[in-house]
């Protein structure tokens, strides 16, 4: 079984025994998370939100380590501009303990689909009717145009 979990931004395929780097968590001890999607052994995926919200992910923190450096510098050729600058995450490394999948639903809601018992038409208002289609409208006639002006003899 694995699940998905969304930590710093970021998701991450984790299953039980996993050790996960995920971006800097202050908390110490254990931190719970609830997963985006669960997945079984046998293929069925809860991915249902009142569902996932009853299920928990465990993870135990180890501590804290930093990625690799990102040197970033910034030229402009022949102007003398020149910036340097530098990034270095710190990470938190956990281990993934538990996955906690929520309780199987009681309910008579999937008893009575699997029994094929009906539901009650509901009450809807009836379908508004939708306005005739436009007819196209006349042609009107064609304006004539003015006469060109004949140029003046003798001038």
């Amino acid at each position: 079984m694995y699940a998905i979990i969304r930590a710093g931004g970021k998701q991450a395929k984790v299953s039980e025994g996993d050790i996960v780097d995920v971006e800097r968590i202050k908390d110490d001890g254990e931190v719970t998370f609830t997963p985006l999607l669960i997945v079984e052994k046998n293929g069925t995926v809860i991915s249902d939100r009142k569902e996932l919200s009853k299920a928990k992910v465990t993870a135990e923190v180890l501590g804290e380590s930093s990625g690799p450096k990102v040197d970033i510098f910034k030229y402009k050729a022949k102007t003398g501009y020149r910036r340097r600058a530098g990034h270095r995450q710190t990470y938190t490394q956990l281990k993934i303990k538990k996955i906690q999948k929520p309780a199987p639903a009681k309910g008579g809601a999937k008893k009575a689909a699997t029994t094929g018992a009906k539901e009650a038409p509901s009450k809807k208002e009836p379908a508004a009717k939708k306005p005739a289609a436009k007819k196209p409208a006349a042609k009107k006639p064609a304006a004539k145009k003015p006469a060109a002006k004949k140029p003046k003899e003798g001038a």
